[in-house]
């Protein structure tokens, strides 16, 4: 990986993001981590070489432009942009209000298209382009009850995505999904042998599960990979269950 490459994550300051976040930073990359929580970005910056915190809330339009800007006044272009913040709100249907549903579809989808197009502005007047990620979920096409406003929010990743890929073409900036499984960002120790043994590899995921997967799509060498949507489950999606 290019040392001048200046990546930014969003929902960077734990799980996944943080996962997303180290992993770059050990390819030798800028990494802009970009979080609501400012206490726990600026540790995690702490933590992390060649890494600054800047506060985000990808729900409002002058946060996300403000992390554009930021990040090209300090290093003067923008390679790579992981769409990773979210927020699930998995609640009887029946009960979800209109705010709630609205503060999902805002939180995981609309933040994708504004980070997108902002991040795109600049990327497209840079040599070599740049190229998107954004975290979808095997949610979008699989279910569990009680998660309408999850679900719906990274179905519409997943087609977000596609639509991207095709408008940023011409512009030399590839896009593509990743639709994580279970992924387990608490204390992996206290996983069962059962939770393990449901996934066709053996194991429950970890966010560098995640992480190598961004790096392979974002990747300048891997620039024939676009508009697609990988999934990384450990098999669970493909895997017949019968209920005896």
């Amino acid at each position: 990986m290019n040392q001048a490459q200046v990546v930014i994550v969003t929902g960077a300051s734990q799980g996944i993001g943080r996962g997303i976040a180290e992993a770059y930073v050990a390819k030798g990359a800028q990494v802009i981590l970009a979080d609501m929580n400012e206490e726990l970005g600026k540790e995690v910056s702490e933590q992390l070489i060649r890494s600054v915190f800047i506060k985000t809330d990808v729900r409002k339009e002058e946060d996300v432009k403000n992390l554009m800007e930021q990040t090209i006044n300090k290093f003067g272009r923008i390679d790579i942009i992981i769409n990773n913040a979210g927020k699930s709100d998995f609640k009887p249907l029946f009960e979800l209000s209109i705010t709630e549903w609205d503060d999902v579809i805002n939180t995981n989808l609309r933040s994708v298209f504004l980070c997108s197009r902002e991040a795109a502005l600049h990327m497209r007047k840079q040599d070599g382009g740049g190229s998107i990620v954004n975290m979808a979920s095997t949610r979008a096409t699989m279910s569990e009850p009680n998660s309408e406003a999850y679900a719906a929010t990274k179905g519409g990743i997943v087609a977000l995505t596609h639509a991207l890929a095709a408008s940023l073409a011409e512009h030399h900036i590839t896009v593509n999904a990743v639709s994580p499984g279970w992924i387990e960002t608490g204390d992996y120790s206290e996983l069962r042998d059962i939770d393990h043994q449901q996934h066709l590899s053996g194991r429950v995921g970890k966010p560098s599960d995640i992480a190598k997967a961004c790096l392979y799509l974002t990747d300048p060498q891997n620039d024939f990979v676009t508009g697609t949507n990988m999934v990384v489950d450990g098999g669970m999606t493909r895997k017949m269950i019968y209920e005896h």
